[in-house]
């Protein structure tokens, strides 16, 4: 028993190294601390303990500045994620009316256009503002027991081409009034036929 114990003592003494920080067995800690503050060095990003002839690589791989392929900003790299789905002005972003992407940087003006399209409600036969679709639905779009439909049954509509405006039919011109209006083209034709007569005579005398 007691070489059992001496035996689990052995194991469990360890020492902490004054450059890495690990727990090393007390054993090896003074040739384990030599190694280690020769060979390896702690990144000043991550903390991570880099062997020396690596440390540029690690910090070219890990940490160098990097350009978003979208907007060309520079960051660092453990942000560059994030940029790009939440904070890029270039990331695709769809509209909330008609899902066409656009740039982020642009979908507030399109959709401040886009809102105020209107469309056809087949419910109460108005023209809504697409903007003011939800809450339209939930004035008007009840069902008869006083309960609202279920929403997920109704969403924005799609476009709708509006119908072009009646066209007014051309008015019936009473057979009386287009028989005088005959005459007095005719008249006007004869009058201008001979006063163009009697004013070459004039001339030949």
């Amino acid at each position: 028993m007691a070489d059992a114990g001496s035996h689990i003592a052995a194991v469990v003494a360890t020492s902490i190294c004054a450059h890495c920080q690990r727990e090393i067995p007390s054993s090896n800690i003074d040739l384990h601390s030599v190694h280690c503050a020769r060979n390896l060095q702690k990144c000043e990003h991550c903390g991570e303990m880099v062997p020396r002839k690596l440390m540029e690589e690690h910090y070219n791989e890990n940490h160098a500045p990097v350009n978003c392929s979208l907007c060309k900003e520079t960051l660092r790299p453990e942000i560059l994620d994030l940029h790009k789905s939440e904070q890029c002005t270039q990331r695709m972003v769809a509209c909330a009316y008609c899902e066409y992407e656009l740039p982020a940087i642009d979908i507030h003006e399109h959709q401040d256009v886009c809102g105020n399209r209107t469309e056809f409600c087949q419910t109460c036969k108005k023209y809504i503002r697409l903007r003011e679709w939800i809450g339209h639905e939930m004035q008007c779009h009840v069902s008869s027991n006083g309960s609202e439909e279920s929403s997920s049954a109704r969403t924005i509509p799609e476009r709708e081409v509006r119908p072009p405006p009646p066209v007014r039919p051309a008015r019936a011109v009473p057979a009386a009034q287009h028989r005088r209006l005959l005459f007095t083209i005719a008249v006007t034709g004869i009058a201008v036929m001979v006063g163009s007569i009697l004013f070459q005579k004039e001339e030949s005398f």
